[in-house]
């Protein structure tokens, strides 16, 4: 088969590799029929991501048809429709009894090993390990491309930005960062009762779709002097927003998020951080402020899948690119270059 084979900071190749085989019980063999790319996969690329290995096919999102199932496997058939779920979980082990799938201990302490610890979506077949508890049935009403986004930035959005940051009912909510993923919490906050959702981004297109398509109420862009006084004038008594949650994974936006919460706020980092950042503790220990982090667990996938058959989550209106699979270098320049290309997400399908 062909596959996205990673060789090395910056250097990958669509080539000939061996088919996957069932090796455990409880594997199965999915044919991709569409996949995407990830902003963790531009980190790899970089050379972010050590654990990524010469040799190891990238990506970890995707919808597919199951060709081969292992004997453990129970709630899957060859012939279904399936949404590959970015989180490999064995469902037994102490952390996936408690929902955190992300650090299943089974399958090595982390549950994201597709296209990091074993070999992932991009490419035409894939193997996923315990598959019962590592797919969703792709349900009527819900389309492949729909579906896609369930794999990963949808439930990062919601679950590490909406949910962890404890956004409530009536809550101001800044997102900076108004990509893929700080878009999937731009829309799911509401799911909370969020009364304002302000996008903050450097890039006007970006802010335009996240106020028009997918619900924020105000837009701030940060590279105005007093962007800061923008955010906290759309606040209660101007002290801040109750949630920040940051998108993007640099120092900067970091440091952003941050200055924006409110004395009893909480900042919610979902952005992969390639480098240490700073924390001002000397300055905001005083201020009551809750800062949590971490990896999608992927686990409200069947909620938010309900909503998006009702028509509820716009999630089809982030596909702005499409290629085919072997167009995938294509795929990653249009997906690396998002500026210029206006790209939101790129879909390959077979």
């Amino acid at each position: 088969m062909k596959a996205l084979v990673y060789h090395g900071p910056g250097r990958k190749a669509w080539e000939d590799v061996p088919d996957p085989t069932i090796q455990e019980p409880s594997d199965c063999i999915v044919k991709v029929e569409t996949t995407t790319i990830c902003g963790t996969d531009l980190h790899i690329m970089k050379g972010d991501v050590p654990a990524v290995t010469d040799g190891r096919i990238l990506g970890h999102e995707g919808v597919g048809i199951i060709t081969e199932v292992g004997p453990a496997v129970g709630h899957f058939a060859v012939g279904d429709r399936v949404i590959i779920s970015c989180i490999t979980s064995c469902g037994t082990c102490s952390y996936c009894r408690k929902g955190l799938p992300s650090h299943c201990q089974t399958v090595g302490g982390i549950g994201w090993i597709l296209g990091h610890l074993i070999n992932g979506t991009q490419a035409e077949y894939v193997r996923i390990p315990y598959a019962d508890t590592s797919l969703y049935h792709l349900p009527e009403g819900v389309t492949a491309e729909q579906g896609l986004f369930v794999s990963d930035i949808v439930p990062t959005g919601y679950e590490i930005g909406v949910r962890d940051g404890g956004v409530r009912p009536g809550d101001v909510v800044a997102v900076i960062g108004a990509g893929p993923v700080g878009l999937a919490a731009i829309m799911t906050a509401g799911l909370h009762g969020a009364s304002r959702v302000i996008a903050v981004d450097l890039d006007d297109n970006r802010l335009a779709q996240a106020k028009n398509v997918f619900g924020a109420t105000h837009t701030v862009n940060s590279s105005t002097p007093d962007w800061e006084d923008r955010v906290r004038a759309l606040t209660a008594d101007r002290l801040g927003v109750d949630v920040a949650i940051e998108a993007v994974g640099l120092t900067e936006t970091f440091v952003d998020a941050l200055a924006v919460v409110r004395p009893g706020g909480a900042l919610a980092n979902v952005g992969v951080h390639g480098k240490p950042v700073e924390l001002p503790i000397n300055d905001r220990w005083i201020d009551n402020i809750r800062i949590s982090m971490g990896l999608v667990n992927t686990v409200t996938g069947e909620m938010l899948l309900k909503m998006i058959a009702e028509g509820k989550l716009p999630v089809d209106r982030l596909a702005t690119h499409h290629f085919t699979l072997d167009q995938i270098d294509e795929a990653y320049d249009a997906f690396g270059h998002a500026a210029q290309t206006k790209a939101l997400k790129v879909v390959m399908t077979a």
